[in-house]
């Protein structure tokens, strides 16, 4: 059988304009695991709270990202996967869950060319539910309508992968090597109930402090503990002085709480603790998108700056690096060798559902 692969990211507003924004931003936040609360609450929130008002601020800041070869998140993306193509020698699709290019037309494509053994790769290193388990739960139904004869193979996530972290590390070296006085590793955040739903113990996740520091299955989806991983085996490839780095949660929505702290206090206690050549990265995104150019690049330099800070240096996302290229042509390597010895490990096809089982296969090569 023919096999392929659908790398697969956020999305993004088909243009900048305030009515493309809005409709991004109506099928984005109208997801039951971005904004995890009852239909007509939800629907209230939505349509009530959000959508008069932000999609005219959130336009303004996609006009100040815009490119000639449109969404920053979808152009990179874009560039990726002609580069993966060209490595791996198998059909590569690209979709957003939300808006365009369509999960449904990167299906349409892949069958075209006779694909029946699929690999997905979601574009986000760490499992969150309004990430990573909306991605590939979206996929799944589209296939069964779609294209119920294709085998899907879901890639883990790679949040402590070696090869993610020789790529992080690879592209923040030119930067670390320059001199700084600290280093802010900024992901994106996600609300505490989230962490707490994605608990399959029910019982371990926020439960204390040091929750993400004491080995539990909970780890397995807990977006928390894994951002403290990524950042521990980051900062311990890269050597960087324990005095020297700090982690923070950006992009808050609502007034709930969210994981902490913020970015945006953050950045202003450094300032204010005397903090003056900042470096950021941002570990969670793959691609440079709305995130990390607008809101960190220009709002939280200007947070920076303006609390007395004198210097901002933001570490690009790993984008086109040709580390993270060989990683992601490692992934459909050993994709490959799976489907052609016939023993794909019920983990990878299962992702969410058996995610317990990792492992066991060692089908991922992250340290859980």
């Amino acid at each position: 059988m023919s096999a392929g692969v659908l790398l697969i990211n956020l999305g993004s507003p088909d243009s900048p304009s305030v009515e493309d924004v809005r409709r991004y931003l109506r099928e984005f936040l109208m997801d039951g695991r971005v904004i995890d609360t009852p239909w007509p609450l939800r629907a209230a929130i939505v349509y009530g709270c959000i959508l008069p008002f932000r999609p005219k601020e959130s336009a303004h800041a996609y006009q100040s990202v815009w490119t000639k070869q449109g969404s920053p998140l979808v152009a990179i993306c874009r560039r990726v996967q002609a580069q993966l193509q060209k490595r791996v020698g198998i059909p590569v699709e690209l979709a957003m869950r939300y808006q365009n290019p369509s999960i449904k037309d990167a299906l349409r494509k892949l069958a075209d060319k006779n694909v029946e053994q699929l690999l997905l790769i979601p574009m986000f290193p760490h499992y969150a539910m309004s990430s990573y388990e909306t991605a590939v739960e979206r996929v799944k139904e589209l296939l069964v309508e779609h294209a119920p004869r294709t085998t899907l193979t879901s890639q883990p996530p790679y949040y402590n992968s070696s090869d993610y972290i020789s790529a992080l590390v690879g592209s923040a070296a030119e930067y670390l090597n320059s001199g700084y006085d600290h280093l802010l590793l900024s992901f994106h955040g996600v609300p505490e109930r989230q962490i707490k739903k994605s608990d399959p113990t029910h019982r371990h996740c926020l439960k204390e402090a040091n929750c993400c520091e004491v080995a539990s299955p909970a780890h397995t989806t807990c977006y928390r503990a894994q951002c403290f991983k990524t950042m521990k085996s980051f900062v311990g490839a890269a050597n960087i002085p324990a005095d020297k780095y700090s982690i923070a949660f950006q992009s808050r929505l609502g007034h709930d709480p969210w994981l902490a702290p913020s970015t945006e206090h953050e950045l202003q206690r450094l300032a204010t603790a005397g903090v003056r050549n900042l470096l950021v990265i941002c570990p969670a995104f793959v691609a440079d998108c709305l995130e990390t150019i607008e809101e960190i690049g220009i709002r939280g330099r200007d947070t920076f700056l303006k609390a007395g800070g004198n210097r901002f240096t933001q570490i690009p996302c790993l984008n086109e690096n040709p580390l993270w290229m060989a990683a992601l042509g490692k992934m459909v390597g050993t994709f490959l060798t799976l489907t052609k010895a016939d023993e794909q490990p019920a983990s990878m096809a299962e992702p969410v559902s058996t995610i317990r089982e990792w492992q066991k296969t060692g089908s991922s090569s992250q340290e859980l």
